[in-house]
């Protein structure tokens, strides 16, 4: 059975098998359904069960590995793409995704049996499609975001630096603020202009909003005893934001498309870095702040 799926406007196509109840499977995803019109396809996934096929392991380099909320994840170099395998200990695999080398074509191989299996897919389906849209002006990036006034704001951060708390505070203090995504938002730049837009990944939030807005802002968020905004341009702009940029650091060609479209973003959209209290004033002073920079950059 395919299904499609629109994402920040690119179109996603996942192939499952016979009898897979895709909504149940893959609920986040609901929101962004849309039909099999002719539109190119950004990403075409298929899944195959696991215990069915018989399981695909890998054979390249293991180049990264890493543990998620869903376990061990391991990304392997294979000669004609990458290999990518989620386990829920380490050193043992119960999902497998082979990639082609631009992550436009992609096969997953899929323990059913257990019962995290849905979100072991979206899983592999974010990873994905977070390479895939480098070649196309666009980056997914860790952070939260809000709307407000028909303008985007991010907030990013280490893990643990308030990204979510900043953002509630938005929604709390200033009037007509909705969350976007608190998680995994996508940038993407449409006729020379930036905007952010919802996806079906936002962490431990369920907020899937299949809605973009031109962005008014970005900042880096840094824990302080008082409340501080300091304005980044050019460089220190494009320092701030790659940390949290979604990019297989190894890949070279995949590293070149997210710099280029970095440097783009920074040119059009304000960048900076806030010291702060998690409190009412922070979200006011980098309201403020960031209102100002699209004024006098507009």
């Amino acid at each position: 059975m395919e299904y499609y799926f629109s994402v920040a406007g690119f179109t996603l196509k996942i192939s499952l098998p016979q009898g897979w109840n895709v909504d149940a499977l893959l609920p986040s995803f609901r929101a962004f359904h849309c039909k099999n019109e002719e539109r190119e396809t950004l990403l075409k996934c298929t899944v195959y069960a696991s215990e069915g096929s018989g399981l695909v392991m890998p054979s390249g380099q293991l180049i990264e590995n890493t543990l998620s909320d869903m376990g061990y994840v391991s990304l392997y170099k294979e000669a004609e793409g990458y290999c990518v395998t989620l386990s829920a200990e380490q050193g043992s695999t119960l999902h497998v995704m082979q990639a082609a080398r631009d992550f436009s074509v992609v096969r997953v191989y899929l323990c059913d049996e257990d019962k995290w299996a849905g979100h072991a897919l979206s899983s592999l389906l974010r990873i994905a499609y977070s390479q895939a849209v480098l070649y196309r002006n666009a980056v997914s990036i860790h952070a939260s975001a809000v709307f407000c006034e028909d303008r985007a704001f991010l907030f990013m951060g280490k893990s643990g630096t308030g990204k979510s708390t900043h953002a509630a505070l938005w929604l709390k203090y200033i009037p007509g603020t909705e969350l976007l995504n608190d998680d995994n938002p996508t940038l993407r730049i449409v006729d020379n202009k930036v905007y952010a837009y919802g996806t079906p990944w936002s962490g431990k939030t369920p907020c899937y909003k299949p809605l973009s807005y031109l962005v008014g802002g970005m900042v880096r968020l840094k824990q302080a005893p008082a409340n501080r905004f300091f304005r980044k341009k050019e460089v220190e702009a494009f320092i701030a934001l790659f940390p949290g940029c979604s990019v297989i650091h190894q890949d070279a060609e995949l590293r070149a498309c997210l710099y280029d479209t970095l440097i783009r973003m920074v040119e059009q959209v304000p960048v900076g870095m806030l010291e702060c209290r998690p409190d009412e004033e922070a979200a006011w002073l980098c309201r403020k702040t960031l209102l100002q920079a699209t004024e006098e950059s507009e």
